[in-house]
């Protein structure tokens, strides 16, 4: 009898527990296809090219291992300072006008009564919309001998501006296609957040003598703060990763432009200075090394832009 008072009780809730842990296999086993995709292109790319970034490699040959050089040689490269300039330069051109002209649609199509759906499906188009066939498109929009950009300067006497060949040109080429992209997607965030913006305070505006204007930059744009913080860092990332743009409007292979960037390289980013060392020049340690500089700059100024704009909603 002692001894079967010593025997501790057997617990029913241990199998209970691992059967119900079992019992959840069904679900892993059907959420796993994501992580397993996630970690074969998403997870070990990332890893392989951070080791990569620490050897010398021509994608064929044995790795050598070289450490910092790769870094070191990045730091004293001329072509990747004129690279980030380029970027720094298109990012700016393309994401202040960007982001004004879809406060500007958002606030229309946020006071249109008829025909909003279809105002909404037009302005986002663009965003869908193959972006080689729109660079192609830009290219002949603005060429020096037969382009409608000349043409209307021409119309309006003003001398012919060489876009495709003058360094500041093709920066506003390349802008301009990023613009006309994105403008629309941003206009319609913009336009959900001031739906969202309760009437009452646009009422008691209106009651006290606020204009539309007033209004707009008194309760729209203070209101849209946090949207209008998503939008500058969505912009920062997305336009400091211009590439296609560049690409095929100067791509390096072409007969006219057989500088990687056109001509001076007048266009060239730094991710398209990355995919030129990596994939043209076989050099995948050192592009493998500039697309970490690339992150690094990416994330630097998307966390100045997050600063600042908190700044000033504090104010």
């Amino acid at each position: 009898m002692t001894d079967s008072l010593r025997t501790p009780p057997v617990s029913a809730a241990a199998p209970r527990t691992r059967r119900s842990k079992r019992s959840y296999w069904p679900q892993y086993l059907a959420i796993s296809p994501f992580f397993v995709i996630f970690a074969a292109f998403g997870l070990f790319p990332v890893l392989f090219s951070l080791y990569l970034a620490f050897h010398r490699w021509n994608g064929l040959g044995e790795m050598e291992f070289v450490g910092l050089d790769q870094f070191r040689f990045l730091v004293e490269d001329s072509t990747f300072w004129l690279a980030l300039r380029n970027t720094f330069a298109i990012w700016f051109l393309s994401t202040v006008p960007t982001l004004c002209f879809a406060l500007v649609i958002a606030a229309m199509l946020n006071s249109a009564v008829r025909f909003t759906s279809v105002y909404r499906v037009a302005y986002f188009v663009p965003n869908i919309t193959s972006l080689v066939a729109v660079a192609i498109f830009f290219g002949a929009v603005f060429s020096t001998n037969f382009g409608l950009v000349n043409a209307f300067l021409q119309t309006a006497g003003l001398p012919v501006v060489e876009w495709l060949t003058d360094p500041f040109g093709m920066k506003i080429a390349v802008a301009s296609v990023m613009t006309w992209q994105w403008t629309g997607y941003n206009a319609i965030i913009y336009l959900a957040g001031m739906q969202a913006i309760p009437s009452d305070l646009y009422e008691a505006a209106k009651v006290d003598g606020a204009g539309p204007v007033q209004a707009f930059f008194r309760i729209t744009v203070p209101m849209l703060r946090p949207i209008i913080l998503f939008t500058v860092i969505v912009s920062t990332v997305n336009g400091l990763q211009s590439f296609t743009e560049s690409q095929v409007l100067f791509g390096s292979n072409t007969t006219l432009n057989p500088n990687t960037g056109g001509p001076g390289q007048g266009a060239l980013t730094m991710v398209l200075y990355f995919y030129h060392q990596a994939f043209d020049n076989r050099d995948f340690g050192y592009g493998a090394a500039i697309s970490w500089a690339v992150f690094l700059v990416i994330v630097l100024f998307a966390v100045i832009n997050w600063r600042l704009v908190q700044r000033r909603a504090s104010e």
